[in-house]
């Protein structure tokens, strides 16, 4: 006996169910749309199956009866639409593309994949106005390039967006066979020519900053602090707890890790830092507070407000560093300082988090922390 699984016809949206199931591609000339999808109104995943169940068996009996209408007329000599070799295009929006998109990608996904793709749709619908994917067209994705750059976006920055934008809509047609290209593939996206790589700060500029940080003693300066002698992102930073720092380890470290309310860039995020310095200042203040995030103001358990942290930051900065370095800047002068110490560049890259070139460096455990410490000690 052979036992074969039975098609499952639904799925889980903002803890309701929802019954979804392809129109038959012979019957779609008789619809204005290719999928049927409603509403189950439970929240119990059993409810669900038996409500989708009983609804799938109700639409093969309306969906046979049709297709014997087609042939009954046949019989009789009575015109009969036949359904087109290219199916013309239904409405479909940019938001039930999100939708998809969320539901069928998003499984193990932090809070940060929701976020992006969910800001890359609205960023498009302001811009072209209207949230039709099917209406589309080529023009359109130039006008929102030129959107996002005229919101003063970096090339990196519109890129990113793109291939959000470009994943979400290349998913809508395949699922649902629209008869329509992807017009964001291919859109010529200029680098930024006249924009130079951001400058470091020199160390003579840092160990004042951090003087000054010492002074004033607060939660902004911790930030500044623990960034400037780790070289850790702003995001990074700010989406820490307090337990991820461990002053009273062996080597006082931060165990870098991905959390719900803030992601990591890339695999190599993930990482064990040493403290040092005034990083091990910063850390001493911050393992004092009664809050579980190191950084209450600008993280919380739903979002990370690195963008809000910035802002603040650069604003301190600006008067005490030179023109154009700003918060990230100290991610830039760690790699300058650790390399002016001869330090290996494969060490370099585990204690920053940089992709380091190369098949061979993916094998092993990577670098000690005692390693890494020996050699921050240099700084």
């Amino acid at each position: 006996m052979v036992w074969v699984r039975s098609p499952v016809y639904f799925y889980k949206r903002n803890e309701t169910f929802y019954f979804s199931r392809s129109i038959p591609s012979d019957l779609q000339h008789r619809f204005k749309k290719r999928k049927i999808e409603v509403s189950l109104r439970t929240k119990s995943e059993l409810k669900a199956a038996k409500s989708a169940a009983a609804l799938s068996d109700r639409l093969e009996r309306y969906w046979d009866s049709l297709r014997m209408e087609m042939i009954y007329s046949r019989e009789l000599g009575l015109k009969v639409t036949e359904c087109p070799t290219k199916t013309a295009n239904i409405d479909y929006s940019l938001s039930d593309a999100l939708a998809l998109y969320q539901r069928l990608k998003g499984n193990g996904k932090t809070k940060l994949f929701y976020d992006v793709s969910s800001r890359s749709v609205r960023y498009l619908t302001d811009c072209l106005g209207h949230n039709n994917l099917t209406e589309l067209e080529t023009a359109d994705a130039g006008r929102f390039r030129d959107h996002l750059f005229a919101r003063g976006m970096s090339s990196s920055s519109v890129k990113r967006v793109f291939s959000s934008v470009r994943a979400i809509v290349n998913l809508a047609i395949r699922e649902n066979g629209l008869a329509t290209s992807n017009v964001f593939s291919g859109t010529f996206i200029p680098d930024d020519g006249a924009k130079q790589r951001r400058a470091p700060i020199p160390s003579g500029t840092i160990e004042r900053v951090q003087l000054d940080c010492q002074k004033l003693d607060d939660e902004n300066r911790w930030l500044i602090s623990i960034i400037s002698d780790t070289g850790m992102r702003l995001s990074e930073a700010c989406g820490l707890l307090v337990s991820d720092i461990h002053i009273s380890a062996e080597t006082p470290h931060i165990d870098l890790i991905e959390h719900p309310w803030r992601g990591l860039k890339t695999r190599s995020s993930k990482r064990q830092i040493p403290l040092i310095g005034h990083s091990l200042w910063a850390a001493k203040r911050l393992v004092l507070s009664s809050s579980t995030f190191a950084f209450p103001k600008y993280c919380s358990e739903t979002k990370c407000k690195s963008n809000s942290a910035s802002a603040a930051l650069n604003k301190w900065l600006k008067p005490r560093v030179p023109d154009g370095c700003v918060i990230h800047s100290f991610r830039h002068s760690l790699r300058d300082r650790l390399r002016a110490v001869e330090c290996p560049a494969d060490i370099i890259d585990a204690i920053g988090g940089w992709t380091t070139e190369g098949v061979g460096h993916q094998y092993g455990k990577g670098h000690s922390l005692q390693v890494m410490h020996g050699w921050m000690k240099k700084l």
